[in-house]
């Protein structure tokens, strides 16, 4: 049987909430694996990477684990530094994945605004489904 993951790109905004919540349910019915990947981006300003990294799973890949702890699904979560839409076009290639889960906006609408949506650039060269939730 062939292992079925889903990527889901989470920033801690309620767009990003949402898509992790429609994955985990899918995957409730799918029996598939899900991912959660946090992408952050090189130019971030705070501190230094170790404390970065810390606060960015303190704040946003725990409490979804454990918001979904009783849902059965498989979950795994990801940090790596990059433009967050080639962390994740990579990351999907990487592993395979069989759907790509992402808010249709990001924590940043100004970014959104100036370089253009993080989820249009992936929506655009992923290979495989995407889930673009409102």
């Amino acid at each position: 049987m062939t292992k079925i993951i889903y990527l889901v790109a989470v920033d801690g905004s309620e767009w990003s909430d949402r898509a992790a919540e429609r994955a985990v349910t899918l995957a409730q019915k799918t029996g598939a694996e899900v991912h959660f990947i946090n992408a952050i981006p090189l130019t971030s300003s705070r501190l230094n990477e170790t404390t970065i990294e810390q606060e960015e799973r303190d704040l946003i890949l725990t409490p979804l684990l454990k918001r979904f702890a009783d849902s059965g699904v498989k979950m795994e979560t990801i940090i790596e530094w990059g433009d967050p839409a080639e962390v994740i076009h990579n990351r999907a290639k990487k592993e395979h994945v069989n759907m790509i889960f992402m808010g249709r906006r990001g924590r940043s609408k100004i970014v959104d605004i100036l370089l253009g949506s993080v989820a249009d650039t992936v929506a655009h060269h992923a290979g495989v489904p995407i889930v673009l939730v409102p």
